[in-house]
């Protein structure tokens, strides 16, 4: 069997922390940002970290060697 590749794509979208969790970047930032509120933009700053179902998700099909 091949060694699994991690996808390139979720390399640069999502980050391991130490315990194993999945961060990623908030949406709703990248255009028409005349049009939004400014709570909207305000809360979609930084990182958070994604639900554990939806990390478990990440770690297996898009990030096979970090989720060790």
């Amino acid at each position: 069997m091949p060694k699994m590749k991690t996808k390139s794509a979720a390399k640069k979208r999502f980050k391991l922390t130490g315990t194993g969790k999945v961060k990623a970047g908030a949406a709703n930032k990248r255009h028409c940002l005349s049009a939004k509120p400014n709570d909207m933009k305000r809360q979609a700053r930084g990182t958070f970290v994604l639900f554990k179902a939806d990390g478990e998700k990440v770690k297996q099909f898009y990030l096979p060697n970090g989720a060790k």
